[in-house]
């Protein structure tokens, strides 16, 4: 039993020090001899756990997406209305109290378009997940309808995918300009398109 978790701590590992590395610099410019260096791991130990550099991208992107909607179903799973759910995740994208928000974290605006040119099976992880998440934006855009909390829209799946493609689109511009103001604008949009004036 040691073993197997000594195996799996050492691939936790190794995709941990990846996320980090890649979300900086990208999937390209990241060798495989830098990620093992990060990892404490020899080159021969990483064929056990990925068979290519692109099993392990692959694997990293699962990682991630499942990370990143277990901490949405815990939101949305949490006390609360749905609009209030709605306005904790839209403000989690912004950096608060020092943290880094999701937008700085956000593979899917670091590594789009990238791997969607390099690897359909990075793409379709991504892909994949990002429905999820439309999905899961669109069940609070029900709820919060039927609690009052936010207005009710004609399509909750068209305006959830609207809605993200917004806050992508704003990532993608404050990482460009290094400033928050476009995601700090499409909060404001945002709330003001789905809150009711005593809401949030």
């Amino acid at each position: 039993m040691k073993e197997i978790k000594r195996s799996d701590q050492t691939r936790k590992n190794i995709l941990s020090a990846g996320r980090l590395l890649i979300g900086k610099h990208g999937y390209s410019a990241v060798g495989l001899a830098l990620i093992l260096k990060e990892s404490n791991v020899p080159k021969g130990s990483f064929y056990h756990y990925f068979p290519s550099k692109e099993a392990f991208g692959q694997a990293l992107l699962d990682d991630y997406v499942t990370d990143y909607l277990t901490r949405v179903d815990t939101l949305s799973s949490g006390p609360g209305t749905a609009g209030e759910k709605l306005s904790a995740f839209w403000t989690a994208w912004l950096t608060q109290s020092g943290s880094e928000g999701i937008a700085s974290q956000c593979l899917v605006v670091k590594l789009g378009a990238e791997i969607a040119d390099l690897s359909d099976e990075m793409r379709t992880v991504l892909d994949q997940g990002v429905a999820t998440l439309v999905d899961r934006i669109a069940e609070l855009l029900i709820q919060g309808e039927r609690d009052g909390s936010v207005v009710a829209v004609t399509d909750a799946q068209a305006t959830a995918q609207m809605l993200y493609a917004k806050w992508l689109g704003a990532a993608v511009l404050s990482k460009l300009s290094r400033d928050e103001l476009p995601l700090r604008r499409a909060l404001a949009e945002t709330k003001a398109s789905l809150f009711p004036e005593t809401g949030h």
